[in-house]
């Protein structure tokens, strides 16, 4: 079995097969093909911690990669990157576009194959950069094989660095919430529509390519994202709008076939269900449960909880969380109880709301929901007597899960490690070269 894996930046869950009016036909077709997982999630709403969770299994804060790869961050340990089992395994892992999990040199990711296309410019819209990636990668499909292959394809869309709308009429596009819905928020919003449909082409190239190289019945294809949409109260934050991820899953023989399923699942979960159906032994290192039992056997549920976390971003903002099916329960810590303004791109949104006050707002430094009834996650329930033992449940449950993992939190400040670029806290955009 072949397995590729597809994924985008800062795209949440904001694609057509989830329901929105985002026209991406080919991630359409993809879900209708495969299984759709309606309650996925990333172990941290920012880029590099996100995927070094997925890739190893491991916790960023247990993996190293407790900020942003190309600020400094790193993994303690690249060997415990899937690529190096796989490539014990005798695949050939293959590499194209967008990784976020080592810089400068990718090398020492341990790809045994680079395709990436290094020169295209990202705002080259007659030629995007993941179309000419994805035109790389239907090439190598197409080659003829001497082994199985692992193939990451990652795209910059849909960062910020969005193109202009085209033909998308702003008039027509709902902003994401909890954006504000005015002029500012659709134009804005119309663009990211844009961006998801150079990478929706791109995903079409891939898969067609795929069929025409007669490898659909021996590929396992997913595709998933690292967060939710750079906006305000989105990416770099522990809200489902932070960690909410698309997630689809095409297999030969799978049983979800154009079903949705509304498991609890992390992106952990990824590599122990490679293993499983790849037929290679799990390392002792991985934290995630196979979602192979969901996929196969229609089981409702693998798992009681998922940890998301954030330490640095552009900025310091340590923060922790644990999900429940009903219940989640955020904590900030070393007393960080405003927003981190350089922590969230610059844009048009985030200037709207800066002049509404935004900077001024308190948010507490911990947060129960109950998302069944609140499902928007607006109603603290921390300090409610009804919601008590829930808290003290939640509360201890994050606190151990801290503890059995040796999260540097509970010692107090993390410090950044030394040549790390890390903006002060009075930092306004993320480009500020305003370093601690």
């Amino acid at each position: 079995m072949n397995v590729i894996y597809i994924h985008t930046h800062d795209t949440g869950r904001y694609i057509e097969p989830y329901g929105y009016n985002i026209k991406t036909p080919n991630l359409k077709q993809l879900a209708k093909e495969g299984a759709l997982f309606r309650n996925a999630y990333s172990v941290a709403p920012t880029c590099s911690p996100s995927r070094s969770g997925l890739l190893t299994s491991l916790s960023p804060h247990e993996n190293g990669m407790l900020g942003l790869a190309h600020r400094g961050f790193s993994l303690y340990d690249y060997n415990k990157h899937i690529v190096h089992l796989l490539n014990e395994n005798n695949y050939e892992t293959v590499l194209c576009g967008e990784q976020h999990v080592a810089w400068p040199k990718e090398e020492v990711i341990g790809y045994k194959k680079i395709i990436s296309e290094r020169n295209k410019e990202r705002d080259d819209d007659s030629n995007p950069r993941d179309i000419v990636n994805a035109k790389n990668v239907a090439k190598y499909l197409k080659e003829s094989k001497g082994k199985p292959f692992f193939l990451a394809f990652g795209m910059i869309n849909t960062h910020r660095g969005w193109p202009e709308p085209g033909d998308i009429n702003p008039d027509n596009v709902m902003p994401p919430f909890p954006i504000f819905d005015n002029k500012i928020a659709r134009e804005d919003f119309a663009s990211y529509m844009a961006s998801a449909a150079i990478a929706d082409n791109a995903v079409g190239i891939v898969l067609d390519a795929l069929k025409e190289a007669n490898l659909e019945d021996e590929t396992f294809v997913f595709f998933t994202t690292d967060h939710g949409v750079c906006m305000p109260n989105m990416k770099c934050n522990l809200y489902d709008t932070g960690i909410g991820v698309s997630l689809i899953i095409k297999y030969p023989g799978n049983k979800l076939v154009g079903k949705a399923t509304d498991a609890l699942v992390s992106h952990m979960d990824i590599f122990p269900t490679i293993c499983e159906v790849l037929n290679i032994k799990k390392p002792s290192h991985i934290m995630g449960n196979s979602l192979l039992p969901i996929l196969e056997k229609n089981e409702q549920e693998i798992r009681d909880e998922i940890f998301a976390e954030v330490t640095f971003h552009a900025a310091y903002e340590p923060m922790r969380c644990i999900r429940t099916r009903r219940y989640k329960y955020i904590k900030r810590f070393d007393g960080y109880d405003h927003v981190v303004p350089s922590n969230v791109s610059n844009n048009t949104v985030k200037k709207f709301m800066k002049e509404s006050g935004w900077l001024e707002q308190e948010i507490d430094t911990e947060m129960l929901f109950d998302l069944h009834l609140d499902p928007v996650e607006r109603v603290n329930l921390v300090n409610n007597k009804v919601y008590e033992d829930v808290y003290k449940e939640l509360s201890s449950k994050l606190n151990t899960w801290m503890s059995d993992t040796n999260d540097p939190l509970l010692s107090g400040e993390v410090k950044r490690p030394k040549g790390v670029k890390v903006n002060k806290i009075t930092s306004k955009q993320p480009g500020d070269m305003d370093f601690e």
